[in-house]
């Protein structure tokens, strides 16, 4: 494992975790396959549960070092979270007994159709009235009813929820930048419960590999880490201005480049 590549992967994981709302886990889940090769097909669980750690400490930072009058927005998401919270828990565990060629080639459907949708569906790259909208002009909170569904398959796959709830609070008339600083405390509540799941045990796994905890692998999530947080704690204070079209645009341009290098 090459420490000072994962700290360079992890510099990039802080800048899509404020930048897109990505709490690491589309930048982590390919680099940790990467990283743990040697574990063959085990390497996809154990990249979705390192994931899913990295996500709960950089989520978790971010939303610490965001302002308030953000956040503010997730007003009346209280009953979402533990929903949220709910779903990570059941797909973590069907994580944990899986094939992993499943995870990985749904891995693969999901970001693929998400782009799709992005890109054919109105209301993402060309912004139009929202219907989410209430009386008083504020976008609505996300339905609690996404809730089990959204926290199942972004624990499943270690992807954190952000590429479900940017685009549904977009759609809802958020700015870029407002639904990916949002992503960031629905991401924890998805993040926090799939990580004590994935580090509870191994079962399935191949073999004892004295590097992991449960399906984590800590020393990758580490080197993750220590790239990703002061980049997160710099680009909260003073974040880059960038045109909303423009973000749109990145957002979905960075989830094409992920679906090609889990592909190849």
């Amino acid at each position: 494992m090459d420490l000072l590549a994962l700290l360079g992967i992890g510099l990039l994981t802080g800048v899509t975790t404020v930048l897109f709302g990505f709490g690491g886990g589309f930048v982590a889940v390919p680099v940790v396959v990467w990283a743990d090769s040697a574990l063959g097909a085990d390497a996809i669980r154990v990249a979705t549960a390192t994931s899913a750690v990295v996500m709960v400490v950089n989520a978790g930072f971010a939303t610490a070092v965001t302002p308030r009058r953000v956040l503010a927005a997730l007003r009346g998401s209280g009953p979402l979270l533990p929903v949220l919270a709910a779903g990570s828990s059941a797909g973590a565990l069907a994580a944990r007994v899986a094939p992993a060629a499943l995870i990985r080639w749904a891995f693969v459907a999901y970001v693929a159709l998400t782009v799709v949708d992005l890109l054919l569906r109105p209301g993402f790259l060309r912004p139009r009235a929202p219907a989410g909208v209430a009386a008083d002009g504020a976008p609505r909170p996300l339905p609690v009813v996404v809730g089990v569904p959204v926290g199942a398959v972004a624990a499943f796959l270690g992807v954190g929820g952000s590429v479900l709830t940017v685009p549904a609070m977009r759609r809802a008339g958020h700015t870029m930048r407002v639904a990916t600083a949002l992503a960031n405390p629905l991401t924890l509540a998805i993040a926090l419960p799939a990580a004590v799941v994935f580090l509870a045990g191994a079962q399935g796994l191949a073999g004892a590999h004295a590097h992991l905890v449960g399906l984590v692998d800590l020393r990758a999530a580490a080197g993750l880490l220590l790239g990703a947080l002061p980049v997160i704690a710099v680009l909260r204070r003073r974040p880059p201005r960038i045109p909303d079209r423009v973000h749109a645009w990145t957002y979905v341009a960075l989830l094409g480049a992920v679906t090609v290098a889990m592909v190849l």
